[in-house]
């Protein structure tokens, strides 16, 4: 599952914008690719700061996310794009950022400072060099949606997946090139970066845009691949083993990292968002971690008390009902209900009793009906439930 966000920029719940801020930049000064080169972990917790800084930078879903954590909140963009730029709303902030990084004094090869210049004008395009490995392009992200049954959510499950992706050519070994080589680009000489500078009367500005010869990639294909027409890739499929904590709900998602579509020409692999459905139950309602089973029971049963098996998502169970008890009465069976996801323990199994009224009745029923309802034992007392208290009253309807 996703981290907390507080604990990726190891801050408190109550940490104010201003340390937010300055957690994001120390981390992301520590984990920037630039200072990272071809380290796929450092790339990864960029990232997943990066999302974290998106959220809780945002007063609005920071709330959202308070309240209903990770669901609240979605699929970030920068969970699911790749791209490093998903969290920076504050320009002001990267450009301080990453100022700091370069010593505030590393120059461009056109002679400006890094950090503006570079920055505002394309350093985090998903189409630039930091988008892309050294191997190549980084494959697309897949999105999967599984359903499970409330048994399985209640203590956990592994699930086998057969997944429909895009995986490396066979023929040229993912290359994309019919003799296994690729050649540097002659337009960006490898770099996969084309710059162009202009002067203006703030300074010199230097545009970053994707090579348009190589797509960033810095290599070309000379003799295209003839199965793959050049791509590295082709459609397949493979099988992926999912563990699903118990406790999840519909709508929680989990990242696989790496699991997604291969990259074009031996890039990176994409991720895998497995986005889990609940399937309704037929016996049983789910309430946070409990679940509630609806329990009728005959007019006698109620009143004289009873003993009866009740079903659990672990089989059936004795349960004791003690006499008088009133309808939509919840009856409790300890730690028979759905594992915690953040924390040891399970939760409870809710019965609700309620009176089962026959529709249909035979003569001998109706008359022995008839009978019990001249006892003066069976029937509400007007004038005492007059007399009740407003407390009283109270207790009995919510009691």
């Amino acid at each position: 599952m996703k981290r907390d966000y507080y604990e990726v920029l190891g801050i408190s719940r109550s940490a104010s914008k201003d340390e937010i801020k300055k957690a994001y930049r120390k981390l992301a000064m520590q984990y920037h690719p630039d200072k990272n080169p071809d380290n796929r972990e450092a790339e990864e917790h960029f990232k997943e700061v990066n999302e974290a800084y998106e959220v809780l930078s945002n007063d609005d879903k920071r709330r959202r996310y308070d309240q209903f954590g990770h669901a609240g909140v979605g699929t970030s963009a920068s969970s699911q794009g790749g791209g490093y730029g998903a969290g920076a709303s504050d320009f002001g902030d990267i450009f301080s950022a990453f100022s700091d990084m370069f010593g505030g004094g590393a120059r461009s090869a056109e002679g400006s400072p890094f950090g503006f210049e570079d920055v505002f004008s394309g350093g985090f395009s998903s189409g630039g060099r930091r988008a892309r490995s050294s191997a190549g392009l980084r494959g697309s992200d897949l999105k999967i949606r599984l359903k499970l049954e409330l048994e399985e959510i209640a203590k956990g499950v592994e699930k086998t997946l057969k997944i429909k992706k895009q995986v490396p050519c066979e023929v040229c070994s993912g290359t994309g090139s019919k003799t296994g080589e690729l050649e540097t680009c002659s337009t960006c000489q490898g770099t996969g970066e084309v710059r162009q500078a202009s002067k203006t009367m703030f300074g010199q500005f230097v545009n970053i845009t994707a090579c348009p010869t190589c797509g960033g990639e810095g290599k070309v294909v000379k003799e295209r691949c003839t199965s793959c027409h050049g791509d590295g890739i082709k459609q397949g499929e493979t099988t992926v083993k999912v563990n699903i904590p118990a406790g999840v709900e519909d709508g929680n998602y989990l990242t696989l990292r790496g699991q997604g579509n291969a990259g074009p020409r031996g890039g990176v692999n994409g991720d895998l968002i497995v986005v889990i459905e609940e399937a309704a139950h037929k016996l049983f309602n789910r309430r946070g971690d409990d679940v509630i089973y609806n329990l009728p029971l005959s007019y006698p049963d109620m009143v004289l008390g009873t003993k009866v098996e009740v079903p659990t998502l672990e089989g059936r169970v004795k349960l004791t009902v003690p006499p008088g008890t009133q309808p939509n009465t919840m009856l409790r069976i300890s730690g028979k209900g759905i594992g915690h996801l953040k924390s040891p323990g399970r939760g409870d199994h809710l019965v609700r009793v309620n009176v089962y009224i026959p529709k249909d009745l035979s003569h001998k029923d109706k008359e022995m009906l008839k009978e019990m309802r001249k006892s003066d034992h069976l029937v509400p007392d007007e004038k005492t439930d007059h007399e009740k208290s407003f407390f009283e009253k109270a207790r009995d309807i919510f009691g």
